[in-house]
């Protein structure tokens, strides 16, 4: 079937499911549109039917009363907690109550339930800070699910396997539908005409994503342009970071513009991290800080390191000139990131020259920021279609709101965590090496204190999250989306951008084989 063919028939199921949703306002109860709203979550086809989603959602919220506060069905209660906080409404965790005993602990009844148990377990990482009682949710349905999955049958088998490694909420959206569409079609009361369009909305996305990837032809340009044979050669592996960040068709060239600061940010990085001298890099930073005085500023910068600088000032031209009109003045807050980052890589690559090991507080404070992900945070947002970049998004942006730096604490913490479990070593010490040289403990120890922080840093984003107005929500979303990315590259402790082989059986379903 031609694409356009496809995007016909896909147009038409989307229209029948328009009409479900109206149909759904007089047949459906509340439990009835959470799994409506849920399966088309996990088809990875919600995205067209934002509005529809909301209305439901926003009656489910204040439905709460006459419904849910005497259910006794842990699946809808723990679904609607999910969904309804995923998408920025307060839910007050003590709905969980009702299913605890005397002594506070959850009922054992429960625990042959792994139905019950999987969503619990997903919603409970919808906790903010110090919601303690969550804790206890999760280790309960964890401890439960690991006792019973070597006894499950497809497709629970393969969801609780999934939300183990990595809770649902924290998970590619891209990647459950690739695993969820197949699942789906196992269950007898699927619905065939969402299959269908899943499948049809799969395939169109990975043709857009799959024509992104010749962004592929720009990178093998500039990267024998440029001349830095010791960086990084990632084409594919950066695009993967922008996906799911801005996984709106229409933000086609905010992806790009993405895919391309990711890669002359690489340039930067392992030059400063693994080549240059500390005198070279400090040369480099100060042409970067002289970004106004381009041409005195090329002479002072090292031969080698020339091409790069000359084709960021290049390329950053490029991307003002894809701006709106009313667009183009955000260019001064991406130039003033990347400054930034200059000047951070200097920081560590100072570090590293001198053998010095920072303070656990001084190295997190460089190396969150270091890490890239609060500034791509931003950049994702502010290269983005009006749409999503609304005014009020940006205004929100700009301020580097806490859930920007939390979402780098979780990029730097998983990256180091992966790197002390791999044994790798560098010149410039890792979060792990710092808090073991100021606790005195062993690396083990370190790093599990560390995975703790990272467990803070999402509860500060749902916090986020559910403190955000809902007009700026889908600005929210990227930071999620990059968060979620993170759990994926660093999962089981692999680097999937530096070791490109890590993620090989993810891109290939995801960018190059259609779905069927």
């Amino acid at each position: 079937m031609s694409e356009e063919c496809m995007r016909e028939r896909a147009d038409q199921l989307k229209g029948e499911v328009h009409r479900m949703f109206e149909a759904g306002k007089t047949t459906m109860s509340m439990a009835d549109a959470l799994t409506f709203v849920d399966t088309l979550e996990h088809l990875g086809i919600s995205l067209h039917f934002r509005k529809e989603i909301d209305s439901v959602l926003g009656l489910v919220h204040s439905d709460e009363e006459l419904e849910f506060a005497s259910s006794n069905d842990l699946h809808i209660v723990a679904l609607r907690f999910r969904l309804l906080r995923q998408h920025g409404f307060w839910v007050s965790a003590d709905v969980f109550d009702k299913f605890k005993d005397g002594n506070g602990s959850f009922s054992a009844g429960l625990c042959g339930k792994p139905r019950d148990l999987l969503s619990l377990y997903n919603a409970a990482h919808m906790a903010i800070p110090r919601e303690d009682a969550l804790d206890d949710a999760i280790a309960f349905a964890r401890q439960h699910l690991e006792a019973v999955k070597g006894e499950l049958r497809s497709p629970m088998a393969e969801q609780v396997s999934r939300a183990l490694d990595i809770p649902l909420p924290r998970y590619m959206p891209r990647l459950e539908a690739m695993h969820y569409i197949a699942e789906y079609a196992q269950e007898e009361a699927h619905d065939p005409l969402l299959l269908e369009l899943a499948k049809l909305d799969f395939n169109l996305v990975r043709s857009v994503h799959l024509r992104a990837c010749s962004v592929d032809r720009w990178w093998r340009k500039v990267y024998d342009d440029v001349k830095l044979n010791f960086c990084r050669d990632r084409a594919v592996e950066m695009y993967f970071w922008t996906f799911e960040m801005l996984p709106w068709e229409e933000c086609s060239r905010s992806r790009i513009i993405l895919t391309k600061i990711i890669g002359l940010a690489t340039f930067m990085d392992d030059s400063y991290d693994c080549y240059a001298t500390f005198e070279d890099c400090e040369r480099f930073d100060e042409a970067i800080q002289r970004w106004e005085e381009q041409e005195s500023a090329v002479s002072i910068i090292p031969e080698y390191l020339r091409p790069l600088y000359l084709e960021t000032l290049s390329h950053f031209n490029e991307f003002r000139g894809l701006m709106k009109p009313h667009e183009k003045h955000r260019m001064d807050y991406l130039i003033k990131e990347y400054k930034m980052q200059s000047r951070l890589y200097l920081q560590e690559a100072k570090w590293s020259s001198e053998k010095s090991m920072p303070t656990f507080k001084e190295h997190s404070k460089v190396s969150v920021m270091s890490s890239f992900v609060p500034t791509l945070c931003l950049v994702a947002l502010v290269c983005a279609e009006e749409d999503v970049a609304t005014e009020a998004a940006y205004e929100w942006a700009i301020r580097m709101p806490d859930m920007y730096i939390a979402s780098g604490e979780i990029g730097r913490f998983l990256n180091d965590v992966s790197s002390y479990k791999r044994g790798k070593n560098k010149d410039v010490a890792s979060s792990v090496e710092c808090y073991v040289k100021e606790h005195g403990v062993m690396g083990d120890e370190a790093a599990a204190a560390i995975a703790a922080m990272v467990e803070l840093a999402w509860r500060r984003i749902n916090k986020g999250c559910l403190e955000m107005d809902h007009e700026v929500l889908r600005a929210a979303r990227i930071v999620v989306g990059m968060s979620a990315t993170l759990e994926v590259m660093y999962l089981g402790g692999r680097d999937g951008y530096t070791f490109g082989k890590d993620i090989k059986d993810l891109v290939v379903p995801l960018f190059v084989e259609p779905m069927v």
